[in-house]
């Protein structure tokens, strides 16, 4: 099972101010814990949404969209993607999860699973993206 952990994006990670050195630090333990677990699948930060875009889709049509975006309590600053056995083991883990240090006067983070492959049932698209080696948590890495 995959889960993605979400920090959110803040007016400070929006302006592109870093965390404190000390959040890094913690920050950086805990990921060297997942990895000595063997549960860290990938993890970073996100540019600012300045240096990003959207792509808005409606009927026929797409329209691009240039950052920054006004409403950072729909941005993201980062993610973790953890690979475990069960949901209580990611809660385990999430629990564990530093403050995050640019998320502003209430951090929180958000924990979504990642769909495998094999839930979405047999069709040949799912076996197009098989053969890509994408959306699956079943390798050899996993625990």
């Amino acid at each position: 099972m995959r889960f993605m952990i979400i920090i959110r994006a803040s007016q400070r990670s929006e302006s592109g101010e870093m965390p404190a050195e000390a959040a890094m630090v913690e920050m950086a333990a805990f990921h060297e814990e997942l990895a000595r677990a063997g549960v860290l699948v990938d993890a970073s930060g996100l540019q600012p949404s300045s240096k990003g875009w959207r792509i808005s889709y409606s009927v026929g049509a797409r329209s691009f969209v240039d950052g920054p975006f006004p409403e950072t309590k729909e941005l993201i600053a980062g993610y973790t993607i953890i690979r475990v056995k069960s949901r209580q083991e990611a809660i385990d883990w999430t629990r564990l999860f530093p403050i995050p240090g640019c998320s502003g006067e209430s951090p929180f983070i958000e924990v979504r699973q990642l769909f495998d492959l094999d839930e979405l049932g047999p069709s040949r698209a799912v076996e197009r993206f098989r053969a890509l080696g994408v959306g699956t948590a079943g390798d050899a890495a996993a625990p």
